[in-house]
Formats: C-alpha cells, structure tokens, sequence
C-alpha cells in the first residue's frame, strides 16, 4: 500500500508532518497547495514533492487519495468539507472544527460520502500512549479513581513566528493545547459524561518578543487561562489546568492517574514517546516509582524535535480495514469538552456531554 497524500496548507506545521511523514512507506505526499502560492511552490521544492498548484487542482488530482488539512483553524471546516465533496478523504489538524454543529455535520457528511474523516491530536498512538493504556487495562494501579493534569504554557508571543492567532478566536489555550490533554485522558479513561469549567483572560495584552516583531502589541480577545472538572463514563473524576498565563512553574506537564493502589505518570501529551512511570502503594513513607517498558513506536526523533504524521498513517491504514483511533468521533467529543468547559465557564451550569454512551462505541 501506498497512499497519496495532498497537503493544504504550508505553513509553521507544513515541516514537521513532512518530517514524520517521510518515514512511512505506506504514504507518499504527491501534492501540495496554499493560500500564497509561493509558500506552496517553496514547500514543494524544499521536501521533493512532485506537484503543488491551488487548492482546486489538489482536489482534482486523481493520485490524491488523502487531503492533510494544515490550514489556520478558522478554516478548517470549509476546507475539509470542500475535499469531502471531491471524493477524498480528510486528516485536519486540530481542531476539527469551531463549533459542535460543523464538527457532527462533517463526520455525518463523510459518512455519508462514504469517506473517513480524521483529525489531530495523534500522539497518544505513540510509545507512552500505548504503555499506559496497557497499564491502565492490566489494573496496575487497582481501579482508578481520579486524574490530573496540567499545561502551564507560556512566551507564545516570544518564540512563535506569528503569534496573534493564539490570542483571537479559535485560538487560545483549550483549542491549541487542550486537545492533547482531553484526547489523551479520553483514550486512557473514555468519554467524558459531564463538565464543570472556569475560564478567564490573564494579561489584556501581550507583548511580542519574536524577531522582526519586537515590541508589537496583540489584545488579548480570549480567555487565556482554564480549569476545568471532569466526569468520566466509568466514574473517574480529572482535574485539568490548561493555560497561557504561567511564567514558571515546578508543577510537571504531565498526567497523573491516581488508582486505589497506585499511580501512574504519563508524559507530556504534545509528544508521542518519553517514559510511563507507576508506583504501587508503598508500605512506608517513601514512593518507589518504576519506569514502565515502552510499547509500541514513535517517530523517530520524538520527543526532541517536533514531527507529526501518524494520525495520517493511522487513517490510511483503516482504509485497508484497520481501526481508526484518531476518528471524527473521536475529535468531535474532545472538541464538545473543550466547548463545554467555556460554556460551563460563561453560565455556571455543570454540563452533559451529549449522548457520551453512544459516542463511546466510536471512541
């Protein structure tokens, strides 16, 4: 098998899935396109893609088999939905869409086509997610009672190139980072039932300090810092802390899995590898901790250097019959978390996640 892949969009991301996407066999980029044509001529040129053009002449490439969404997310849906309507098969990037309407609307139109739908995150199909899914199946810990997890996130507006998109709508901490967390928790815990969150804007303006751009000023036109309580199907109760507006912090970026007979620590869930760590219930005062043994693969490279791609390899391959992990389904539960916890933020009210049991087939 060898799938064509087009890619829309050729931007900040554009390398890092050329990167990952360079390791697979299975897949092959034969087109690119984007919104500046020169980007998209550069990216072809730099990466040894054969083709690139506009959008309209992606869709119409008949060796274009998987159309990898990288455009801006305020995008995202009317992109995905026009490579749905050419006959192709979609991967987006996260989010994959800015409202729970558009979102369930793709999934059923793609169903309906009788095309597969995807979407980023994807790094919980790497060696930790495996590893502590493993863990979290044999019982370690004991049955699990409660979870947490943090990203205290800061210097967007020093280290990125073009920042003011993070701090405008569909940006923001729960659309950029709360992805990774609610995808991992979910792939670990299933569906999240209900949803309690608080959110609020930290600075009102940010001051950029990336090259060629020092000085500038970004208003601040959403909320930068969130918690939020969640209620998992199966009873267990997660605390999760998604933010922009942490300069320092001894907290870990991790996720922590509390049983009744132990721990288990999983790794920064921007990254696809990296060490599983449990420890039992300890008979004295000291926790013993034990690295876990790794299942699975990353990219190779990962954690260190950023490079995405197996969500990709991971819907080309259910093509052929295999399971889909990253799924529409899957996406547009997260992205119905992520909703809630501003939703919860703006009304006080403690929500439902809409039919979790019926999603939770899909998941």
């Amino acid at each position: 098998m060898s799938i064509g892949i087009g890619i829309i969009g050729c931007g900040n991301v554009f390398p890092a899935y050329m990167r990952g996407l360079a390791q697979y066999d299975e897949v092959r980029v034969v087109r690119c396109s984007d919104i500046i044509p020169e980007r998209a001529r550069d990216g072809a040129a730099a990466y040894g893609i054969p083709r690139w053009g506009s959008n309209e002449d992606l869709f119409a490439d008949s060796d274009v088999e998987i159309v990898v969404n990288l455009t801006p997310v305020v995008e995202h849906v009317g992109v995905s939905r026009a490579a749905l309507e050419a006959g192709k098969h979609v991967y987006t990037e996260k989010v994959i869409a800015m409202t729970s309407a558009e979102a369930h609307d793709l999934v059923r139109f793609a169903a309906q086509q009788n095309l597969t739908i995807g979407s980023a995150t994807d790094t919980f199909l790497g060696t930790w997610g495996a590893t502590a899914k493993h863990l979290v199946e044999e019982n370690v810990v004991g049955d699990l009672v409660a979870a947490s997890a943090c990203f205290a996130h800061n210097r967007v507006e020093v280290r990125h190139p073009e920042p003011e998109p993070f701090f405008q709508p569909g940006g923001g901490p729960l659309f950029e980072l709360g992805p990774y967390f609610i995808s991992a928790l979910v792939h670990l815990l299933g569906p999240v039932a209900e949803v309690s969150g608080k959110t609020r804007i930290g600075a009102p303006v940010r001051e950029v300090k990336t090259p060629g751009r020092v000085g500038d000023r970004i208003p601040v036109e959403i909320p930068t810092h969130s918690t939020a309580l969640l209620t998992f199907e199966t009873g267990v109760i997660a605390t999760a802390v998604i933010t922009f507006d942490v300069w320092a912090s001894e907290f870990p970026h991790r996720i922590e899995l509390y049983g009744v007979d132990g721990t288990i620590s999983v790794p920064h869930p921007n990254w696809y590898d990296g060490d599983v760590k449990f420890a039992r219930r300890p008979d004295g005062w000291d926790d013993k901790w034990e690295i876990a043994p790794s299942i699975g693969s990353a990219p190779a490279a990962a954690p260190r250097e950023l490079v995405r791609g197996p969500g990709v390899l991971d819907l080309a391959r259910s093509l052929e019959g295999g399971r889909h992990q990253t799924s529409g389904q899957l996406a547009t539960h997260v992205l119905d978390v992520l909703l809630a916890i501003q939703e919860s933020s703006d009304t006080g009210d403690v929500l439902k996640i809409a039919s979790p049991a019926a999603q939770s087939q899909n998941l």
